[in-house]
């Protein structure tokens, strides 16, 4: 029976395989095998979402979604630990004349901004942060900070922390950057 089977198996194969053959040239078909594993080969290159990777909350110290939450503090808007800063990247407003929401006098804020999530750990939420950057003076340099939560590539541009965000204002000369809370993300 089995002998029976194998047969069957065998001549369906052979009639597929046979028409394959009569409507595809052999060029054809190694030229879509070629390209078959030349994208194959290209496909681990692909940015992917890392959303199935993150660490589940429960791991985390204090319930927070990722490393820079666990280890924030909610007093000092000096230091770059501050949490509002998780996805920050340059000068603390609030350490030039400004505040954690406001630009120092002289600057304008840009009208347009990047975001992230960040964990506030007094509260145990997290919270939708707009960072905007302060244009029209040299950058005072007091404290610079680099947070990298959820930080995206130049061509996800909303949530990349790497570019001068000074369009639309008078000056393009990068002071500082702020970080106001947009609304809560939990």
């Amino acid at each position: 029976m089995s002998q029976h089977k194998s047969s069957t198996f065998d001549r369906l194969t052979e009639r597929f395989l046979r028409s394959v053959a009569g409507h595809v040239s052999r060029r054809n078909l190694l030229s879509r095998l070629g390209l078959t594993l030349t994208a194959s080969s290209a496909l681990p290159l692909l940015p992917w979402a890392k959303d199935a990777e993150a660490t589940p909350l429960s791991h985390q110290k204090n319930g927070a979604p990722t490393p820079f939450g666990a280890s924030a503090q909610t007093s000092d808007d000096q230091r770059c630990d501050y949490w509002r800063y998780c996805a920050i990247d340059g000068n603390l407003c609030s350490s030039c004349g400004g505040g954690v929401h406001s630009c120092p006098p002289g600057t304008e804020p840009s009208p347009t901004s990047w975001i992230g999530t960040c964990f506030n750990p007094g509260d145990k939420r997290s919270y939708i942060i707009a960072y905007r950057d302060c244009c029209g003076q040299d950058s005072c340099n007091q404290v610079n900070c680099l947070g990298t939560d959820g930080d995206q590539p130049s061509y996800r541009p909303q949530a990349n922390n790497d570019i001068i965000w000074c369009f639309g204002t008078s000056s393009q000369v990068y002071s500082c950057s702020t970080a106001a809370i947009v609304g809560s993300a939990s």
